[in-house]
């Protein structure tokens, strides 16, 4: 029994020993890499802070709108009989875009016309006996009644017969196709999407406290997400009468040449108003701006004797202008920020400068 007790006490004794012997040795594995890290240097570019003149802005957001957007569809019923457009092109204001057929519209117009020729005829016939007094004027007005009726006839199966033809009802670009050859249409199936797109309307909105600031024919700025490098200009052409009264925000309309058609409606769009006059503002290139759920930041460049360290310093961020972003508070003209590189970085790290090519992602260690 006893022997079985010193067996079991060494074999504890072995396994606790392993495995506290095994976490010594990865404390000091990391405390090696920790130590050696310390004394690496990583390279990264960096750039200076400097003062830029801005013109003063309202910053707001807001989409695209077509100036004229229908969908076309069908005012009739009938079976398509021609389609003469092709999704995503342009087209004229009256250009043909899809017929229906007629034939039977056409067979009933004829009659008409057959009866319609035979009550003038008998209009013309009765209105001769009317003079001669050998027909009342009883029988006169009920002959010039079903000449009328006829007429109107006529004219509303001419009405039907020219809506079985669609046509574009401005200029603009077609959408996609939504019907095809041979397909019953009802009255209202859409057909195909028309835009007018040059010039296109943006939409947006800014708070009443800064109405007196806005003007028709006021320049404004638009970046979009599918242009990121380009800024577009345009010029306020419509301004809301009334407050909204749940936001407490203005309504406005700007207008954008768009001769290329790149602008479509319904991008998201960053809108600017321009209010006029510049304010002095620090800047850094957007990529030294480290992003950050809990407060934005940068590594500041410091001289330690012969080498050259960072630290990390909290930035209050500003507008965006391309790749520049204003900082309010937390760096002053002239000081040096990392500006690519950052991910190896902490801070008191030792850092080399190599501005000759512009890093990305992660710094290189040398």
């Amino acid at each position: 029994m006893i022997n079985r007790l010193i067996i079991v006490a060494l074999s504890l004794g072995l396994v606790f020993g392993s495995i506290f012997g095994w976490k010594a040795y990865q404390q000091r594995q990391i405390a090696e890499r920790l130590a050696a890290r310390g004394h690496s240097t990583v390279t990264v570019s960096t750039a200076i802070a400097t003062i830029e003149s801005w013109a003063r802005k309202i910053n707001t957001v807001g989409s695209l709108r077509a100036v004229q957007g229908v969908e076309v569809s069908a005012e009739v019923s009938g079976v398509v009989a021609e389609i003469s457009f092709v999704s995503g092109s342009r087209v004229e204001t009256g250009t043909q875009l899809l017929q229906l057929d007629e034939t039977a519209e056409a067979a009933e117009l004829r009659s008409l016309d057959a009866q319609l020729e035979l009550a003038k005829q008998d209009y013309e016939r009765a209105k001769g006996l009317s003079i001669k007094t050998l027909l009342s004027q009883a029988q006169l007005d009920r002959t010039k009644s079903v000449l009328d009726s006829l007429e109107a006839r006529a004219e509303e199966q001419q009405a039907l017969i020219a809506r079985k033809s669609i046509q574009a009802p401005f200029s603009g670009v077609l959408g996609l196709r939504k019907i095809n050859l041979g397909e019953y249409l009802s009255p209202g199936t859409p057909i195909v999407t028309l835009q007018q797109l040059d010039p296109i309307f943006t939409d947006f909105t800014v708070a009443e406290r800064y109405l007196s600031s806005l003007a028709v024919e006021q320049v404004i700025e638009v970046e979009l997400a599918a242009f990121p490098a380009e800024i577009f200009q345009g010029k306020i052409s419509a301004i809301s009468p009334k407050v909204e009264s749940k936001t407490r925000n203005i309504k406005l309309q700007a207008t954008l040449q768009n001769s290329d058609t790149r602008l479509r409606p319904g991008m998201f769009a960053r809108v600017a108003v321009i209010l006029g006059g510049a304010n002095k503002v620090v800047t850094l290139p957007r990529t030294s701006v480290e992003f950050l759920p809990y407060g934005n930041s940068v590594f500041i460049v410091k001289e330690e004797g012969d080498t050259l360290t960072v630290h990390r310093r909290q930035v209050t961020t500003g507008r965006t202008l391309g790749t520049r972003v204003e900082i309010i508070k937390g760096i002053e003209s002239g000081e040096q920020v990392v500006s690519t590189g950052q991910l190896k970085l902490r801070n008191g790290q030792h850092i080399q400068i190599d501005n000759s090519v512009e890093l990305t992602g992660g710094a290189t260690q040398g």
